[in-house]
């Protein structure tokens, strides 16, 4: 019985990883100084994932619509970011997202909803992150 379990999971696993492959949006367009300050916003950002997860997609989805170069760390692949994810963030749940503070505190949010809802207000300039002020040039 675990063998079945196991199968079905595999194969609704192909069948995400398809869809994400098939159904990507297309990155939205803004000037370069835009882009730039945004790209070093997200440099602060990591997002913890399984590369399966639909939940994962989702938000992977809206950081390529968004046009956002957020490091992706992937908890079941790699053990160290695993231990990571559950000994700071607390528990080992994907998606996670660690926003990284200029004082080198780190702040995890969890819950896609909560990430996309985040990610957008970045992407939109309604919230910033506090980046070092030999970044904040491009500014």
């Amino acid at each position: 019985m675990k063998y079945f379990w196991m199968a079905i999971r595999f194969i609704l696993a192909q069948f995400i990883l398809l869809a994400d492959l098939l159904y990507r949006p297309k990155k939205v367009k803004r000037s370069q100084e835009k882009q730039t300050v945004l790209n070093e916003q997200c440099k602060q950002l990591a997002l913890y994932q399984y590369k399966a997860c639909p939940f994962c997609v989702k938000t992977r989805w809206s950081m390529r619509r968004n046009n956002m170069s957020i490091e992706l760390r992937d908890a079941k692949r790699n053990p160290e970011f695993a231990h990571e994810l559950e000994s700071q963030g607390g528990k080992l749940k994907v998606p996670c997202l660690k926003i990284t503070q200029l004082d080198g505190s780190s702040q995890w949010m969890y819950e896609s909803k909560d990430i996309i809802a985040y990610l957008q207000n970045i992407a939109d300039g309604t919230s910033k992150i506090e980046i070092e002020p030999s970044l904040a040039k491009a500014s």
